[in-house]
């Protein structure tokens, strides 16, 4: 997965709530491991019955066209577990979803996959849909080291995230590497375990 530090660059709106997987990815684009998830991004929004695009969807505008942010509504990422949502968001290029409120099943698989969800208290996205509704260009900065959204020239909102989930978009470790880091630990463990319960340990070299 990529890291994720400090990213600048265009935001998207869509200002609904309850957002499903099924929208975000449609089962007509997952019929085939060959096909292109970033395409379908949205696709039954994106496209007509005919595959022309729809151009007053906003990831159809010239100037949205390479957004590297959502913000959306709440419950974002709802209905279906497909983590090929995550996928599709990723593929087309969004590095961060902003929204007050995140389906479960979708903020793990955003985590493992390294697209950063971020929850905001619902004044603070109402305040970003309009900020960035009247831009020309709705450029964000969201900052993971210092925990911030910022709008260029206006004002910065923090946000809060689990250490280890931090940590591991800072530094790209994916569950296995996390766990490596604390070898040192586990190893600590089997030792004190091993002079505490060492029947135990003779019955393992026994099987």
């Amino acid at each position: 997965m990529q890291k994720f530090a400090r990213v600048t660059g265009v935001a998207a709106v869509l200002n609904k709530d309850n957002i499903d997987t099924d929208a975000i990815i449609p089962v007509s684009w997952m019929r085939s491991p060959d096909s292109d998830l970033g395409r379908g991004l949205f696709g039954n929004w994106r496209y007509d019955a005919n595959g022309n695009e729809v151009s007053d969807f906003v990831l159809n505008w010239p100037n949205r066209r390479n957004s590297r942010f959502i913000v959306a509504g709440a419950n974002f990422g709802c209905g279906s577990s497909r983590e090929a949502a995550v996928w599709a968001l990723a593929r087309f290029g969004v590095r961060c979803v902003i929204a007050p409120s995140f389906s479960d099943i979708f903020l793990e698989n955003s985590f493992k996959n390294g697209l950063l969800p971020v929850t905001l208290p619902a004044p603070d996205v109402k305040w970003l849909v309009d900020s960035l509704s009247v831009s020309m260009d709705s450029v964000l900065t969201v900052d993971l080291e210092k925990c911030i959204v910022e709008v260029p020239g206006s004002r910065s909102i923090s946000f809060s995230l689990p250490p280890t989930r931090r940590i591991a978009l800072l530094e790209r470790l994916d569950e296995i590497s996390t766990t490596l880091r604390q070898v040192a630990d586990v190893d600590a463990y089997q030792r004190r375990d091993e002079a505490e319960r060492p029947w135990i340990h003779l019955r393992r070299e026994r099987e």
